[in-house]
């Protein structure tokens, strides 16, 4: 039997945030905040981080891994995201392609709800992503995702 060259995976994050929908889509569209939670942090310098946050939209970020990252010091990674529905304040779908170095890793489909709950928001997660050769895979992914939305936990604390 032949090894299958794409592993596909799909997985969901609930988060509960202490802020109105509003504010929690907000970290999503303003380009400043979403940089802030998403492409700065230890581990990564951002080589480049540009957004255009509408349908039909998209969103690049480049960085470099910095230290003690499972990739070599200086392998550029990049994201390149693209728009497809956007409901202010209750829901993003997009699709996004990671790569590593010259070497496209996996291609996604995310989808983010924004639901108002009596404390603030709750935020439901759906990947479903397609993981080439190399690739990081569905547990990496998710804990990933994890340590992103614990920023803008952060970024939200401000």
């Amino acid at each position: 039997m032949k090894q299958r060259s794409v592993i596909h995976s799909t997985f969901s994050i609930e988060r509960s945030y202490p802020a109105s929908p509003e504010r929690v889509f907000n970290a999503f569209a303003d380009p400043a905040k979403k940089r802030r939670w998403f492409a700065e942090g230890e581990g990564f310098m951002v080589d480049a981080f540009e957004m255009d946050f509408r349908v039909g939209g998209f969103e690049r970020a480049r960085f470099r891994f910095t230290g003690n990252a499972p990739i070599a010091a200086g392998t550029p990674m990049g994201n390149d995201t693209n728009y497809h529905d956007i409901v202010p304040n209750s829901r993003i779908v997009l699709a996004y392609t990671m790569s590593v170095g010259d070497k496209r890793i996996s291609t996604s489909l995310a989808t983010f709800e924004f639901l108002p709950t009596g404390k603030g928001t709750e935020l439901i997660f759906t990947e479903q992503a397609a993981f080439f050769e190399g690739a990081d895979g569905a547990k990496e992914r998710q804990q990933g995702w994890g340590q992103l939305f614990d920023h803008l936990a952060r970024e939200l604390a401000h």
